[in-house]
């Protein structure tokens, strides 16, 4: 990188920094947790989506997926094809009920539905996750990059990292966050799609994206094929057609519906339909991702890029094909993605640490101001705990295949449970508890006793038996037990709008014309 490009880098940075504390000023967050952790409620449909997208999107896709892209091709934007309508989903049958009954975190919802057994354990599992796996896998990609770009050492690009994002959203609340995420976004799609243009008018020796796209299938068709056979060696991360139909509307559901750091930011929505209309239009951007993380991967494979593992091909773009000055450009797009999703991680970790468990067991009576404190404490604990575990992943060949496999053990029962308590009103909360640790015993028992099934029908398969399991166990609890809230949470209010309705439709459309394109 040339100084134009880290002074393009450290402009980004330092407006992003100035942005997000002015706003998180002007809103008062020291004094409201309300505001620090949920917006006060204010959320327009803009923000929502911008929101969501910057959560979603991070070293994980942009390096994981480009990864991915290189070993296995087009393939792999199944994730976010199938994501454009399960957010459309979510919005449609869970956010009436969660919005409706003032659902803040998911714990809560659990609490609500079913007992504080549930809401404890899976606060707890919750808190885990985000910090052991989550923010750990992100740190890494991240610095990876910073690695490959800067010949920093990974350790020193964990630690910056770390540090910028706590400078960023340490003390921030979720709508300066929201706020500054439209910038996070403008930058990554700009970006991405620069990097996309510049990768494919390489391969065509300047002709454009066009006639560099018409030369990937000449060169490698197979890297553009939807749906793998058997004989692929990556038949076991995507398993044919089952792949679109099977495992992955589990982990989708589990990440779009049950998952706090995405969830939150329709639940700070200004009511129901600025909630789903931003959903909608998160779903629109889904579509446009796999041209932003995706194809660049392809293209490196077709360049015949010198690396040593697929999760190097995005990296290895940036230092080969991007000029002077737009490679500083492509770096903040990069980091903008890092922070925007280890910001939102870090501010739902620190929300159910703060309101399910400090506020539930620890201080019943704690002020605005205490909780506001526990939220920005607990925030900085969890991306120290992250930051020494990051550095473990440098052996994993593929980081956004590890992360949906290990994911994939334990969304099955949290989506058994989150689904059934919505939708079916005869579940008992003892069900919902053994349930999760039918799903865990299922989980390992499929992983290691078949291990060459493919984690998505492992997931699907687990789902299916933890399903059963609550079922039979309510049918029978349930001829003597009814639970009162139970009733009033499954009747829910599916309400929506007509300009929802369109988008709807129109993301169904672009949906089947896509695949079929491409089948």
């Amino acid at each position: 990188m040339t100084i134009l490009d880290i002074i393009i880098f450290i402009a980004y940075g330092l407006v992003i920094i100035m942005i997000g504390n002015l706003l998180s000023r002007s809103s008062k967050n020291e004094r409201d947790s309300n505001s620090y952790f949920f917006a006060g409620n204010s959320l327009p449909w803009y923000l929502i989506g911008t929101s969501i997208i910057a959560a979603n999107i991070s070293a994980e896709q942009f390096i994981g997926m480009s990864g991915s892209g290189y070993a296995i091709g087009l393939g792999i934007a199944t994730y976010e094809w199938i994501a454009a309508l399960i957010l459309i989903v979510v919005a449609k049958y869970f956010l009436p009920v969660l919005i409706d009954n003032k659902i803040h975190t998911m714990p809560q919802f659990m609490e609500f539905r079913y007992d504080r057994r549930i809401k404890t354990i899976l606060a707890i599992f919750w808190i885990s996750l985000f910090v052991m796996v989550n923010i750990t896998s992100i740190l890494y990609l991240g610095a990876l990059t910073l690695k490959s770009l800067l010949d920093i050492p990974l350790v020193a690009a964990i630690i910056g990292l770390a540090m910028f994002t706590l400078m960023y959203s340490l003390f921030n609340g979720l709508k300066a966050i929201a706020s500054t995420d439209i910038i996070q976004v403008v930058f990554l799609v700009a970006g991405g799609l620069l990097t996309t243009y510049l990768a494919l008018n390489a391969i065509s020796n300047d002709g454009g994206l066009w006639e560099g796209f018409q030369m990937i299938k000449q060169q490698a068709p197979e890297k553009l094929h939807m749906v793998l056979h058997s004989s692929n060696p990556n038949y076991k991360y995507l398993p044919g057609v089952r792949a679109i139909l099977g495992g992955i509307w589990i982990a989708g559901i589990y990440y779009f519906g049950a998952n706090q750091y995405i969830i939150q930011k329709a639940l700070g929505a200004k009511n129901l339909k600025e909630a789903q209309r931003g959903m909608a239009f998160a779903a629109y951007l889904k579509l446009l991702l796999p041209l932003i993380v995706v194809v660049p991967g392809i293209a490196a494979f077709v360049l015949n890029a010198d690396i040593s593992g697929p999760d190097e091909a995005y990296p290895w773009l940036l230092t080969t094909f991007i000029p002077s000055g737009f490679k500083g450009f492509i770096f903040a797009a990069l980091i903008a993605a890092i922070v925007s999703s280890l910001s939102a991680i870090i501010n739902s970790t620190s929300t159910i640490f703060t309101m399910d468990i400090y506020k539930v067991y620890f201080n019943t009576q704690a002020s605005e101001r205490q909780l506001v404190k526990t939220g920005r404490i607990s925030g900085l604990v969890a991306m120290v705990i992250a930051t020494c575990l990051a550095p473990l992943l440098g052996h994993v060949e593929q980081a956004f295949q590890f992360i949906q496999e290990y994911t994939g053990m334990l969304s099955p029962g949290i989506t058994a449970i989150f689904v059934f308590g919505l939708f079916w009103k005869k579940t008992t909360s003892n069900s919902a508890l053994w349930g999760m640790v039918v799903s865990i015993v299922a989980s390992v028992l499929l992983k290691f006793g078949f291990p060459d099934m493919p984690f998505l029908d492992n997931m699907l398969v687990a789902f299916l038996i933890t399903a059963s399991f609550i079922i039979l166990w309510s049918l029978v609890e349930g001829r003597y037990h009814m639970n009162g809230k139970a009733i009033m949470v499954c009747r829910g209010a599916y309400r929506t709008g007509f300009v929802f309705n369109v988008a709807a439709v129109g993301i169904i459309v672009i949906l089947l014309a896509l695949y079929i394109s491409f089948w």
